[in-house]
């Protein structure tokens, strides 16, 4: 199973399709950016921050939608991580010849440090192993594209699977025996959380602390860019013949803005989960791992029932913080 799942990916990556990929996602972020340009050139100064914000998340969602018309067209997507790549390129290049002359010598450091640090991670998220079981019993050859019921009964096998993955005592950390499927990758993935295509992989036991530490890292390396180019935008955009690359600078700082409009409480909400040992792919499909229902029998022998939401795993905010950091990979 997992050699036929590996010969499919060398497929689906071959290299023909990788820089056909690359591609439309390249140009996906000029597009994306000459766009958000067109708010900034006819919604200035006589608009709102507020406004110019709601202009510019309508033009990403139609940008968005262009994609997959494109998609649907010629056959070829975006790739969301290189997207996400090139997008950290563009804002590096811009800095690098258009913001940079303004700023202080340490920010500049700073900057570029993190943009650095932000690549390297987003590579090593890439390549990084979530935590596939790589040996499941014989129940995980059945077809992953069978019907629904079929798929919900994958989850009452997990529980076999979680059992019997090793030889671990009861005093492991029990987010090494919380298995679930992903149909993205087509695996088992220890502590699994969620399919995250922005970053092309899967978040599970083995990566979910670089996935905190790098979604840390955009948000404080888009706030570092946001006061980079604060003083350029601030001096240059009131006049009334601003520069394409004046409009642009704005540009990217709305942008920027919306990113961490999204991605702060994306973090908290991740650092909540944390606190209180639960995934998300648990949180949201609670209904469907039988450990997270708390059956309530109003009265007695007339059948009425009510399902709630229960974490058995949650043993204190300070206990689950401690587990989560010391879970073995």
């Amino acid at each position: 199973m997992l050699q036929l799942q590996n010969q499919r990916r060398r497929e689906n990556l071959a290299w023909p399709s990788l820089i056909a990929r690359c591609f439309v996602s390249c140009n996906m972020v000029l597009l994306t950016y000459f766009a958000l340009s067109l708010v900034t050139r006819f919604f200035s100064n006589s608009s709102s921050l507020l406004l110019q914000l709601s202009l510019s998340a309508l033009v990403l969602l139609l940008v968005m939608g262009l994609g997959g018309w494109f998609r649907r067209l010629l056959g070829i997507h975006a790739s969301a991580p290189a997207f996400v790549f090139f997008n950290i390129l563009f804002i590096w290049c811009f800095y690098v010849f258009i913001i940079r002359k303004g700023v202080s010598l340490f920010m500049d450091i700073l900057f570029n440090g993190e943009v650095a640090m932000l690549i390297f991670g987003l590579c090593s998220m890439l390549k990084s192993d979530p935590g596939v079981v790589r040996h499941v019993p014989s129940f995980s050859d059945k077809p992953t594209e069978g019907s629904v019921d079929e798929l919900n009964n994958l989850d009452e096998d997990l529980e076999l699977l979680a059992s019997g993955l090793s030889h671990e005592s009861a005093e492991d950390s029990i987010l090494e025996r919380r298995v679930r499927y992903c149909r993205n990758c087509t695996a088992y993935i220890k502590g699994f959380d969620h399919h995250c295509p922005a970053f092309g992989n899967c978040i599970g036991q083995k990566n979910y602390l670089v996935f905190m530490a790098l979604l840390l890292g955009f948000i404080v390396t888009e706030a570092s860019f946001l006061a980079c180019s604060s003083d350029y935008t601030i001096s240059r955009i009131h006049s009334s013949e601003a520069s394409l690359s004046e409009r642009l600078a704005v540009s990217l700082r709305i942008f920027a803005i919306l990113q961490l409009v999204w991605k702060v409480p994306f973090l908290t909400w991740h650092a909540y989960c944390i606190c209180f040992n639960i995934r998300t792919d648990e949180w949201i499909n609670w209904n469907k791992y039988p450990e997270f229902q708390l059956i309530m029998q109003h009265q007695p022998g007339h059948g009425s029932t009510e399902v709630w939401f229960t974490n058995p795993y949650d043993k204190g905010i300070l206990h689950n913080v401690k587990e989560f950091l010391s879970s073995k990979g």
